[in-house]
């Protein structure tokens, strides 16, 4: 199977579906060849298939989001991190209607509810755009023989897990607030709705993200969610605050290599 194929929505008329998982700033295979079905809501047909991560390809999207965090995107001014979230809202803004046409047709809402979600989205990443220079520090006067000051530094490879209800709202949720601090992200969508999540990755590239900085991964939970929450080598995990994702938050809660856990 290819790594993407030519679909046609009701609303946007025919594009280019990427079917692959996003690493380094390229659609790729799964490392197993595995694929599952992405079905329709509104009928039950099969869309298409997309490639499914496996534990050896979140170790392979972990790893290069490690890369970049130790290599450029350490090295990126806070200025120009805001710079690349702004271009990706201009590029979010610009193919609305496309982004909208395939939350509509991944998710079944209606497509006047999915162009909200699509504005929500473009409003989330400026605004996280603005904020990344805007991260300060300060110094906290204690006694007259010390010097004490608090200096904010991005935690590392955040694990990022989002649900089916927003799908591309929480991927902006996710993705900016993460990138405007300085940090690298491996997000893998819900199984149910891939689709969206992987045509926004290629604005990521088209905005100028160097390789690494944000990897998209398709897969089920249980496989791909819970290598990527027990990687030893990511610092967050951020997942949805849903009754089936308990389990997991209490293991990974434990775990020395886990650094912060958020819900939303």
């Amino acid at each position: 199977m290819s790594v993407s194929v030519q679909l046609e929505t009701p609303h946007s008329g025919k594009y280019t579906q990427p079917t692959g998982l996003f690493i380094n700033n390229e659609f790729v295979k799964g490392t197993d060849g595995k694929t599952f079905d992405v079905i329709n809501p509104s009928d039950e047909s099969v869309i298409t298939q997309v490639h499914e991560a496996t534990e050896k390809d979140v170790d392979i999207a972990v790893a290069a989001a490690r890369k970049a965090f130790n290599g450029p995107w350490r090295r990126e001014t806070p200025e120009n991190r805001g710079k690349l979230l702004v271009k990706l809202a201009d590029l979010f803004e610009k193919n609305l209607d496309l982004l909208a046409s395939v939350e509509s047709l991944d998710n079944g809402k209606a497509i006047s509810m999915a162009k909200v979600d699509i504005s929500m989205c473009v409003g989330c990443l400026r605004y996280y755009g603005g904020w990344a220079d805007k991260i300060e520090g300060k110094v906290v006067d204690t006694t007259p023989d010390t010097f004490n000051y608090i200096k904010k530094e991005p935690i590392g490879v955040c694990a990022q897990i989002i649900p089916w209800n927003f799908p591309l709202l929480m991927w902006a949720w996710k993705i900016g607030p993460a990138v405007a601090c300085g940090n690298t992200v491996v997000l893998k969508t819900a199984e149910q709705t891939p689709l969206g999540g992987l045509v926004a990755a290629t604005l990521i590239k088209e905005a100028g993200f160097p390789p690494g900085v944000v990897n998209i991964i398709s897969g089920f939970g249980k496989v791909a969610g819970a290598a990527l929450s027990s990687s030893l080598r990511r610092h967050c995990c951020a997942i949805p605050h849903r009754l089936t994702y308990h389990l997991i938050s209490k293991q990974i809660s434990n775990r020395k290599n886990t650094h912060h856990v958020s819900f939303r």
